[in-house]
């Protein structure tokens, strides 16, 4: 009766060893499974088909294929269909996802994406449309992208908007080569240089150069924001500033609470502002970049607007423009007219007169824009508001209830993401990535590390305002534990993970000599083991 309402306990009893390798491979649920070219052989496969009848030789037309018909075995490996569906249902729970758990990445806003935008995104009007299309059989298609433009320039109160950047990157580059065609049509040709803060994302630099300017980095603060002081310094001879790119919110998840003024600075002596809106997704519905003084700011559908992220895009990157800038926007771009909706497709003529020209061979990415205005309907107005928000308090709230396990990078508040430095980790031989692999035992997939650079050690963790307080609370225990055990001087963390498919790795040695291709192993080879 006792063992009936108490239960039968499943601590190991003291001394006992813990488990950690088993006969089949397996861990509890979690099935072992190897290559499909390991599981798999050439010489089987799951269906039969019938030899091919080569109709063109029976009826006197000769081989369809030419001549170069196959003529020994492909080495494909051939798979029953439960070995195939077993085989890939068993790679997707080795797969970290969004829809398993909270994605802590720093900088990245990998964030719940509505099943209702998927629904909306299918519909055969929006799916199943052609970019080659005559343009009277996709006007609805049009109004969506003119739709959604009018919100992209409402929250970010500038008239312009180019549509046709597939990523944040892209949307870089189109900013920076709005403002160098600018610079050209004003006959200052000679202003080169562009300044970046330390703190920047990378593409930031490279897109600078891509475009043929130069560029001149300038440090941060203490308090981890532009150095206004170095700044100025580099704006003391202006007459070959073509302009700045800054983030903001920043890398370290700061607001930058000088822009209004780094915007003044930087127009007095002749240059523009191109602002990296990647971490709009804290400040949308609240603050409008236009009125900061920006220039050009590229916004990315998937961080703020929930269309799927990186290798689930393809992305998108608009990029919305101000005054000076709008007249200089790429092709194409949507305009009404009294007949409806019309795509401008060539620079040079009419509304596209001063344009620097094309980025891509047609119009955008229809999925991500039919995506991105799903959600703004959904949430209306207000609820954009909320969405900024909520990813605030969500940052700040796991930031209060880390910090006295972790130190944080910058005292007082922060944005959509909190940034810790190693120092808690001083004198225990412990390091970041350490507490990384550890948070990979305790069914996490780790926060951005090592990045930005300014801060040495750097852990930055994105919580977004998907998450809810309980798995939010969830997350905050795990991490407090890795921490604590470091603190401890865990031996154990400097080997881990423990629990996962595949152990600690050399990623250094993994990512410049990756093995693309599976060779078989050989008795010989078996044989040196």
């Amino acid at each position: 009766m006792t063992m009936n309402s108490t239960g039968r306990s499943t601590t190991p009893a003291s001394g006992e060893a813990n488990m950690t390798t088993t006969v089949s491979g397996s861990r509890g649920l979690l099935q072992a499974e190897g290559l499909i070219f390991e599981i798999g052989s050439a010489d089987k496969t799951g269906v039969d088909l019938p030899e091919p009848r080569y109709l063109g030789k029976e009826r006197g037309r000769g081989d369809r294929l030419g001549g170069v018909d196959r003529s020994a075995s492909t080495g494909l490996p051939g798979l029953s269909e439960p070995e195939m569906m077993r085989h890939y249902v068993r790679l997707s729970q080795k797969n970290y996802a969004i829809d398993l758990g909270l994605f802590p990445l720093g900088s990245c806003t990998m964030k719940h994406n509505p099943r209702l935008n998927e629904r909306m995104a299918r519909l055969p009007g929006f799916a199943d449309i052609h970019p080659m299309q005559p343009q009277a059989t996709v006007q609805g298609a049009l109004e969506l992208i003119d739709e959604l433009a009018g919100w992209l320039m409402k929250l970010t109160n500038m008239p312009a908007v180019a549509m046709s950047p597939k990523a944040g990157a892209h949307g870089e580059l189109c900013g920076m080569l709005a403002i160098r065609a600018a610079l050209l049509a004003r006959g200052e040709p000679h202003r080169k240089r562009v300044l970046v803060p330390a703190s920047a994302h990378g593409t930031n630099p490279a897109t600078a150069v891509q475009c043929g300017f130069i560029v001149d980095e300038i440090d941060a603060g203490p308090d981890g924001k532009v150095h206004m002081a170095h700044l100025k310094e580099k704006l003391a001879d202006s007459s070959d500033i073509a302009g700045i790119m800054l983030t903001n919110p920043n890398t370290c998840g700061l607001f930058e609470k000088d822009i209004v003024e780094i915007a003044k600075l930087i127009h007095a002596a002749g240059g523009y502002f191109y602002c990296d809106g990647a971490n709009f997704n804290a400040i949308v519905g609240r603050v409008r970049p236009g009125d900061l003084g920006v220039d050009a700011m590229h916004i990315n559908l998937h961080k703020t607007f929930s269309t799927p992220h990186g290798g689930g895009g393809p992305g998108s990157g608009p990029t919305v423009l101000s005054k000076a800038l709008a007249p200089f926007a790429p092709v194409p771009f949507v305009v009404k007219t009294a007949d409806g909706y019309k795509l401008v497709e060539h620079e040079g003529a009419g509304e596209a007169q001063e344009s620097f020209g094309r980025m891509c061979a047609f119009h955008g990415q229809m999925g991500m824009f039919v995506r991105a205005l799903t959600y703004m309907l959904s949430h209306g107005a207000d609820g954009l508001r909320q969405v900024a928000e909520d990813a605030v308090l969500n940052a700040n709230y796991l930031q209060a209830k880390l910090k006295g396990e972790m130190s944080p990078a910058f005292s007082g508040y922060c944005m959509h993401e909190a940034l810790f430095s190693d120092a808690f980790l001083k004198g225990t031989e412990i390091e970041t990535i350490d507490i990384a692999k550890g948070l990979i035992d305790e069914g996490y997939h780790p926060m951005t590390t090592y990045f930005p650079l300014v801060i040495h050690g750097a852990m930055l963790i994105e919580p977004t305002e998907t998450e809810s307080k309980a798995e939010l609370d969830r997350f905050i225990d795990a991490l407090s534990s890795v921490a604590r055990r470091a603190r401890q001087k865990d031996p154990s963390l400097k080997t881990a993970p423990h629990l996962a498919p595949v152990k600690r790795l050399d990623e250094t040695r993994a990512a410049r000599s990756p093995r693309l291709r599976w060779t078989p192993e050989t008795p010989a080879m078996k044989a040196a083991e």
